[in-house]
């Protein structure tokens, strides 16, 4: 059994129905930029206890609320999509009673850990209280309460009580399988989760830097799923190292959870030069330097002392700004072919959907105080790329563009003079991903969607092939961790009771 909080408010806490009208937002402070630059530690710190109470306390325990909504609307995110019972863990640790907080938090996430440190926290985009004042700091606290439950050895194994005498293969151990492997675990499932790479974790290893997500974090995470009962197969490619026959002799079901794999390409002139590189792979490779002393990667893809251009505005491309600027970079620049959102929410974005508004990412205000400017440059994309004699990288052609409308289409033009051309000896590609990689849908026929991904059932997990099934970005397309947290939990529940309808012991 857990161990029990006893209530402590702290004394400076007012009473939960006014303390969002006394206190204001305060987000937890992360470590200085001087100082975070210098090593890929993670930056993002805890905040004392008394002000978690406090910011805690801001939750109004509004009548209808639509933080744990878990919607889509119009393709965009309404609260949280694991459906996390917020009110209530807020009111716990108001309370003082964190191990509560914690076990009510656990009932629907899975794993507190990795969205305590990389979800972008649709919650608040959802919290009601963020229709006229600032959220409340849903995300700080979940990761508070991460860290109390490492300090108070609440990390503990819950095996199943029994076993059903079934067998399910994973293949894949990124978010959507380690949340689908730990529930049908828990369900009496036995689990074994196939995972291609040298370490399990998927794009939570190799995809997420260090600085956001240490890899302690994710190993611990792993070894109390292997003491529940799971077993990790490393340098297991199932199509290669693992024959997909042996997955049919073996095993009653297989769950698919592969990710999306297949970058956007950057279709310019120059595209294929060496020194032009996708983020996936140059975020692995800066991973995988810090993990193993012996690992010579190649060195192209090392930033230091190089003119950096980074094609894509979205989290990878931030990620890459940051790894960029801890490897030394001499300069920095980062091109978005968006126009630059709004400070504040537009008349098309009300609340509760998630706040389409400009943000400044860590990465950046990195980059603002060691290079003493924004690095983003909206409204701009790529022409050309040139090379030297050894087909090097050397200088990238730009151009600034706007959206016009042309009757009831949007037309992107070329701004007249826009043109520019910069030094660049190394261009990383952070442009999202298309599709997972065919090899094994096409090996297993599987029918795919118009995108190229696994094609399901509206709501449902499974494929055109029976018993096998697919969940997280390899049905949904590319998405957050915490979709695929939430896919992966669903797709669990499914293939339990397909097992369980067809009689399969």
């Amino acid at each position: 059994m857990p161990k029990k909080s006893t209530p402590t408010w702290a004394s400076d806490v007012v009473s939960h129905e006014s303390a969002f009208l006394q206190y204001t937002r305060a987000e937890a402070a992360n470590r200085p930029i001087r100082e975070r630059i210098r090593d890929f530690q993670e930056f993002h710190e805890v905040q004392p206890v008394t002000v978690l109470q406090q910011q805690a306390a801001r939750c109004m325990d509004c009548g209808i609320s639509f933080c744990h909504a878990g919607m889509t609307v119009d393709g965009t995110s309404i609260g949280c999509p694991l459906s996390n019972l917020i009110p209530e863990i807020n009111d716990l640790v108001y309370r003082g009673m964190y191990a509560e907080a914690y076990e009510r938090l656990r009932r629907t996430n899975p794993f507190p850990e990795f969205t305590g440190r990389i979800c972008p926290a649709l919650c608040e985009g959802s919290c009601t209280l963020g229709e006229h004042e600032p959220p409340v700091t849903i995300k700080d606290i979940e990761h508070f309460l991460d860290e109390y439950a490492q300090e108070h050895d609440l990390l503990l194994p819950h095996p199943p009580q029994a076993r059903t005498g079934r067998r399910v293969a994973v293949v894949g151990s990124g978010p959507s399988g380690l949340a689908c492997a730990h529930q049908l675990n828990q369900l009496g499932e036995s689990v074994t989760v196939f995972e291609r790479a040298d370490r399990p974790g998927g794009l939570l290893m190799y995809g997420v830097p260090t600085m956001k997500l240490d890899k302690g974090v994710i190993l611990s995470r792993i070894a109390i799923l292997e003491a529940e009962g799971i077993d990790f197969e490393l340098k297991a490619e199932v199509g290669k190292a693992v024959a997909l026959r042996e997955l049919f002799d073996n095993f009653d079901a297989v769950v698919l959870c592969c990710g999306s794999a297949i970058a956007r390409r950057l279709e310019v002139p120059g595209a294929n030069l060496k020194g032009v590189a996708y983020a996936i792979g140059y975020l692995t490779n800066a991973t995988r330097r810090q993990l193993d002393e012996a690992y010579s990667g190649p060195e192209l893809l090392d930033a230091k002392g190089k003119d950096v251009v980074i094609v894509g505005g979205g989290d990878t491309g931030n990620d890459c700004l940051a790894t960029a600027i801890r490897q030394r970079c001499r300069s920095v620049v980062q091109f978005q072919h968006n126009p630059a959102p709004p400070l504040t929410r537009a008349a098309d974005n009300p609340w509760p959907l998630w706040p389409k508004v400009l943000k400044t990412d860590y990465g950046q205000l990195e980059a603002i105080e060691v290079f003493g400017k924004d690095p983003r440059e909206f409204e701009t994309s790529v022409k050309e790329v040139s090379g030297d004699e050894n087909g090097n990288v050397v200088a990238v052609k730009t151009a600034r563009y706007q959206m016009q409308w042309q009757g009831s289409k949007r037309i992107k033009s070329e701004v007249p003079g826009s043109e520019l051309t910069r030094p660049a000896d190394l261009i990383l590609v952070a442009m999202g991903f298309e599709r997972p990689q065919g090899a094994l849908i096409e090996a297993l026929e599987l029918e795919t969607d118009d995108r190229g991904n696994v094609k399901t059932p509206t709501g449902g997990y499974s494929t055109s092939l029976n018993s096998v099934f697919a969940c997280g970005d390899m049905r949904r397309g590319q998405s957050l961790v915490v979709w695929a947290l939430m896919e992966g939990r669903e797709c669990a529940d499914e293939v339990h009771g397909f097992l369980n309808k067809h009689n399969l012991a």
